[in-house]
This record gives C-alpha cells, sequence and structure tokens, in this order.
C-alpha cells in the first residue's frame, strides 16, 4: 500500500501542477461553468480517451495521458462547484483556487486508501481500458442524478462518483507512466 501511496502522490503533483499552471494563464474562468457542464467536459475527456483506446490512432497529437489528467483537474473543479455553487465572473484567486483544489484533493485521496485497503488493490489487476469504461459508467450515472437534480434514492451523490472518476483517472496515470524516471 505504501508504493500505491507514493504513485498516487506522484501522479496528483502532475495534476496539481498542470492545474497550477492553466489556473496562472487563465485564472479561474471554469468558475462561469455549472456543474452539469463540468460533467460534460469529463465526458468528452473520457469519450476521447475511449475513441483513441478503441482507433488506436491520434490525429491531434496528444494521447490519452493528457486526458487522464484533465479528467483528474476537472473532477476536482467539479467538487469546487459543488461546494461553491457556479459563479457569472473568475471570482477566486489563484492561491485560493489552489487551496481549494488542495482540500478537495485531499479527501479524495483519503477515499482512495480507505477503497484501496477494502478492495485490496484490485485496481492493480485492471487494463487501463477498463477504467475509462467505468468512467464512462459514472458519468451516465452523474448525468441522471443531475437530470433528478441532484435527488437519489440509495445511491451515492454526485460528488462521490466525481472522486471515484478522479481516483480511476489516477489509476490510469500511474499504470501509463510506471517506469517513468
Amino acid at each position: 500500500m505504501a508504493d500505491t501511496i507514493a504513485q498516487f502522490d506522484k501522479a496528483l503533483a502532475r495534476c496539481r501542477d498542470i492545474f497550477v499552471k492553466k489556473l496562472t494563464d487563465y485564472g479561474a474562468a471554469w468558475r462561469i461553468m455549472r456543474p452539469e457542464s463540468v460533467t460534460d467536459q469529463i465526458f468528452i475527456k473520457a469519450t476521447r480517451i475511449r475513441s483513441l483506446e478503441t482507433k488506436k490512432v491520434s490525429k491531434v497529437g496528444e494521447g490519452i495521458l493528457p486526458e487522464f489528467i484533465a479528467i483528474v483537474n476537472y473532477g476536482i473543479i467539479g467538487l469546487i462547484q459543488l461546494e461553491l455553487g457556479f459563479s457569472d465572473k473568475d471570482d477566486l484567486s489563484v492561491d485560493v483556487a489552489v487551496e481549494l483544489y488542495d482540500k478537495h484533493m485531499a479527501a479524495t485521496r483519503e477515499l482512495m486508501i480507505r477503497k484501496n485497503h477494502d478492495y485490496d488493490e484490485a485496481w492493480r489487476g485492471m487494463r487501463v481500458h477498463s477504467y475509462t469504461d467505468i468512467i464512462l459508467q459514472k458519468l451516465m450515472r452523474t448525468k441522471q442524478i443531475e437530470d433528478n437534480a441532484g435527488v437519489t434514492l440509495i445511491s451515492e451523490g454526485i460528488d462521490a462518483n466525481y472522486q471515484d472518476m478522479i481516483n480511476y483517472s489516477v489509476f490510469a496515470i500511474i499504470k501509463l507512466t510506471e517506469g517513468d524516471d
């Protein structure tokens, strides 16, 4: 498990670095996005991953790794938007946005640790394309919950689905970058 945590933290650092750089370039322009739009943005990324996994060719030149990183970052954005609600403008400083990112990432990391204990690191025996399919399934669930105005009878909420999508994406990043040192 210690190896998993170290690998997870390394992947998170990579995602966070990109988030901070884009935040510096663009500000928190994503604050105008309603949670449903964040879900759709993640859907675009996951659909592209599945397309590249199936076709085995990218005509844009970027592979699937940047898309999994984007799912992590949009998942955190989604959690922030669920907490704060959307805004009509970029209303967060870089420092506050990063503080919120770190808060939600820490909670998502803790969830991974608890689930990884219970599931006995089953993710290590999975294929990357299975993570993609699970993320797409969680997106379908999230869209249904959003269409139901966030109301569920027995199921976890939107936040739990975002966290699961983030964690499966981090597992994919780990698998795709193993041996890159």
